[in-house]
């Protein structure tokens, strides 16, 4: 994470105090942030989904580059300095070995993801009712080549709802 940081060098830094909030759930702002140092939190709603405290974690990475709101909020746990890149995707294309840097995590989460959909696949295999979908989803993620997605869901087409 070295490197990420020292590509990082020539961002502003922002201070965030313990508990304050970095990024809002359902909000766009269409920055990236990198950890620089401090422990953060990612929250689901009001459900914690991870600690991070790696110096050159990405935040904000889907939402900037897909250009939608952020997933999730991200609160700082003690005080937090971060790189902030306010205009992502030239800072990405300024910096190519970062963006293959990111395009390699976001590949790590999408096989993680697609690892745990086909484990429910076979768990659940034959069931009728919403468990019989995985499939359909799993489907879609492996093969989806489009421009363009649409976040959300049948039951909640709104993806910021719950």
């Amino acid at each position: 994470m070295s490197d990420v940081l020292e590509l990082c060098a020539g961002l502003p830094r922002r201070t965030f105090r313990t508990g304050e909030i970095i990024l809002q759930e359902g909000a766009s702002t269409g920055v990236l942030y990198v950890l620089n140092r401090g422990t953060v939190e990612v929250l689901k709603g009001e459900l914690q989904i991870a600690i991070v405290d790696a110096p050159g974690a990405f935040f904000g990475e889907v939402s900037a580059l897909l250009d939608l709101p952020h997933m999730a909020t991200v609160r700082a746990l003690t005080d937090a300095s971060l790189y902030v890149a306010a205009e992502p995707m030239t800072f990405l294309q300024s910096r190519s070995v970062l963006a293959v840097h990111l395009a390699r995590l976001l590949a790590k989460r999408l096989h993680s993801v697609t690892t745990y959909l086909v484990d429910l696949k076979r768990q659940f295999e034959g069931h009728e009712g919403h468990l019989s979908m995985v499939d359909e989803v799993l489907e879609t993620l492996v093969h989806h080549q489009g421009e363009e997605s649409t976040p959300g869901s049948d039951r909640h087409p709104d993806p910021t709802v719950e």
